[in-house]
């Protein structure tokens, strides 16, 4: 299982010709995205430290590191981390001590995003396939972005699944920690701000979904290799194979929750075309 640190996203020595900016990861050209525009070295480190201080790498009042050692680690000059850190500052995330450096500033109180709690099987249904929508692109990121610490996070989240399936048990716990680890990986902080907000709803069906799995034909084992499956194509940099897998191994879990079974959500159940076999009318 390798975690060798992956090239920086911002690396300077990728910009031969524009010493200022660095092209955008592409996606594969079959997902229809438009072209990526340059990003900026300076967006990139703000980025970078914001989704530091969202995931509490950087708790309230922790000191940054500072910019002679934030340059060093994202491998860019002095003035382009001083630019990133006065963006936080602006918009209230850090603030500077004479003398001292920059801290991260305590949050106001502010209202969390947050979801109608489950109320039925349909919002199971519903949880996994806006999951669908989510968890996937945030696999493809973080196989493009991650490091050696946020492959760390991952490993040990799926070191807990694997304890846990040798005992022939289900941990919800690991299995979320696995999921926004991976989330976080991305660099993006709406992806594990989405997982967070959906924690309770996620791990409804991660439970029940977890309960089955320990039966007379335990799919423990089966489940463990989708987790590992995906953390291999994060490790080895492959966006479109973590992409698969995290679709593949989210549908399969909910199939086998629902028994193939789904229930027929639309809203005018008076419409001409008829449920088929896997989605029965609710």
């Amino acid at each position: 299982m390798s975690s060798a640190r992956s090239p920086s996203p911002f690396d300077p020595s990728d910009r031969p010709d524009r010493p200022d900016r660095v092209q955008a990861p592409e996606r594969p050209a079959g997902r229809g995205a438009a072209p990526t525009r340059p990003v900026s070295l300076a967006d990139g480190v703000y980025h970078a430290l914001l989704t530091g201080i969202a995931d509490g790498t950087y708790g309230p009042d922790t000191r940054l590191p500072s910019e002679h050692d934030l340059a060093g680690r994202f491998r860019v000059s002095r003035p382009v981390v001083r630019a990133a850190l006065e963006r936080l500052r602006r918009e209230g995330a850090i603030a500077s001590r004479q003398g001292a450096g920059s801290f991260v500033r305590a949050r106001a109180a502010r209202p969390a995003l947050g979801f109608a709690p489950v109320e039925s099987i349909a919002d199971i249904q519903r949880c996994y396939e806006f999951r669908l929508t989510l968890e996937p692109d945030a696999a493809f990121h973080a196989a493009l972005r991650r490091d050696a610490d946020a492959l760390g996070r991952i490993a040990a989240a799926l070191d807990r699944l694997t304890a846990a399936t040798r005992q022939a048990q289900h941990r919800a716990d690991a299995d979320f920690a696995f999921h926004h680890a991976i989330a976080a990986a991305s660099n993006n902080h709406y992806y594990a701000a989405c997982l967070e907000a959906l924690q309770p709803h996620i791990a409804v069906g991660m439970t029940i979904h977890g309960l089955a799995l320990q039966g007379p034909r335990s799919g423990l084992r089966g489940v463990l290799e989708e987790h590992r499956g995906i953390f291999a194509a994060i490790a080895g940099g492959d966006g479109a194979e973590a992409q698969a897998r995290m679709a593949a191994h989210i549908a399969t879990s909910r199939n086998r929750l629902f028994e193939g079974r789904l229930l027929d959500l639309a809203l005018d159940p008076g419409r001409a075309a008829k449920p088929g076999p896997a989605e029965p009318r609710a």
